[in-house]
């Protein structure tokens, strides 16, 4: 565990900690507000949770291949349905005043940040492979601020596993990985691999999950501890900085064309073939010792963190399975450095964040959630530490960044399974 903080003195009581409604609640409004959709049969109402989801290590290396790890947390993307009589989407949500509606017959175009183009992406993905006879009414929601818990792939999957319910249609989880990486890639125009995908579809209770981007490999490793040992020594802190620009409009494909640029310029070096999509987990890491410093400056930072992330990863899944949370969590806080020392990323709210867990006793390790660019920053944390680590980013942040004061938010979260239907008796609809 990291130092004592000097702020660590603040009231608890002035502190933004978010605890979310029951999520029988959460599903009660979701009915509610699709009972007022013209034309809806609420007998054959469902709903999907699909849960959001952190990557303690592997960050910024799965669009290169590499091997990372994730777990889902339990805060979700719900989606209640109704199959419709004819082709069309409806679609509402909670959290954007505009609906959206689209024919399945001719789904239009995205249109940059319109939260209606995951849906979109998502029937067009699964047009790919099936026919879709009838269309989808639909309200979603979620309980956490959007950014760096993937809740682009939650409500993708979301909407994927909704249509597929309709349709009788056995997807496993790694078609929907594909499926959902069609959408975002294709459609919606975002670089990105397949970590949240994989996480959010195949995660366990007590477990890691392992992803190998190359192979597709999905393992599920346990922790070395009793599920109430791990209970009373193990939750998860998401602090929302307050900043929400989508990666589309950030530095995010930028980072994954000088990773690819940094493979291909390797492997030329070295005189090896090199593939059509060149990627840094194609480079041997005795190539990157040999010719690694001969890149640009950007490009040796890139390649830098991606091999030591590389390495960091087979020793996090060591500790995890030996039931060391101490030593895991030195592993994440190293992984946040070099995020922000050799890939650059991270905004100046998010360093702040990082910088001030790092430091405050009972955090096991932290690091930004997602890209780095906007969103969260989370902490593997002692949960009796809970009120002394919320103190001291209450102590630091409104003042470090004041614009983001009233929108900034801590939420403690415990490590959860994967997005699911909801059997029809969890999500029995209130009375009218």
């Amino acid at each position: 565990m990291s130092a004592p903080n000097a702020h660590s003195s603040a009231p608890v009581s002035e502190m933004p900690i978010v605890a979310p409604p029951p999520e029988a609640e959460q599903i009660a409004q979701l009915f509610d507000r699709l009972r007022r959709i013209d034309g809806v049969d609420m007998r054959q109402a469902r709903v999907v949770r699909a849960p959001l989801r952190i990557s303690p290590l592997g960050a910024h290396i799965d669009h290169q291949l590499g091997i990372v790890t994730g777990m889902t947390i339990d805060r979700a993307i719900l989606l209640a349905f109704v199959p419709a009589a004819d082709g069309r989407v409806r679609m509402e949500s909670l959290n954007f005043a505009e609906p959206a509606s689209f024919d399945l017959a001719d789904i239009p175009p995205a249109t940059k940040g319109d939260w209606a183009n995951y849906v979109r992406g998502a029937a067009l993905a699964l047009q790919q492979r099936h026919a879709l006879r009838q269309g989808l009414t639909g309200v979603v929601g979620g309980s956490m601020p959007i950014g760096g818990l993937s809740s682009s792939a939650a409500v993708t999957i979301a909407y994927l596993l909704a249509l597929e319910a309709i349709h009788d249609l056995a997807v496993d989880a790694y078609e929907n990985v594909e499926l959902c990486r069609f959408s975002e890639n294709r459609y919606v125009g975002l670089n990105n691999g397949i970590l949240d995908q994989s996480v959010i579809l195949h995660s366990a209770q007590q477990h890691l999950t392992r992803i190998d981007c190359r192979s597709v490999e999905v393992e599920r490793v346990p922790v070395g501890l009793d599920a109430d040992s791990l209970r009373r020594r193990f939750e998860i802190l998401a602090v929302y900085s307050g900043v929400s620009q989508g990666l589309v409009g950030t530095d995010y494909n930028n980072r994954v064309a000088q990773c690819r640029s940094a493979a291909e310029q390797m492997l030329a070096q070295a005189g090896l073939p090199i593939p059509a999509d060149p990627r840094l987990r194609h480079v041997p890491e005795e190539v990157h010792v040999a010719y690694g410093a001969q890149l640009d400056a950007p490009l040796q930072r890139r390649a830098r963190h991606f091999f030591g992330e590389m390495g960091r990863v087979r020793a996090g899944l060591e500790a995890w399975q030996a039931g060391d949370l101490v030593r895991f969590g030195e592993l994440v806080t190293a992984s946040g450095e070099s995020s922000i020392r050799w890939y650059e990323s991270g905004s100046p709210q998010l360093i702040t964040l990082y910088e001030t867990l790092a430091q405050t006793p009972g955090v096991y390790g932290t690091r930004f959630s997602g890209a780095g660019f906007r969103g969260n920053c989370i902490a593997l944390i002692d949960p009796a530490y809970r009120e002394s680590i919320a103190a001291a980013v209450h102590a630091v942040y409104p003042k470090a960044h004041p614009q983001e004061a009233a929108a900034y938010s801590i939420h403690f979260c415990r490590p959860d399974g994967r997005a699911e239907l909801i059997p029809a008796t969890a999500s029995a609809m209130p009375p009218r």
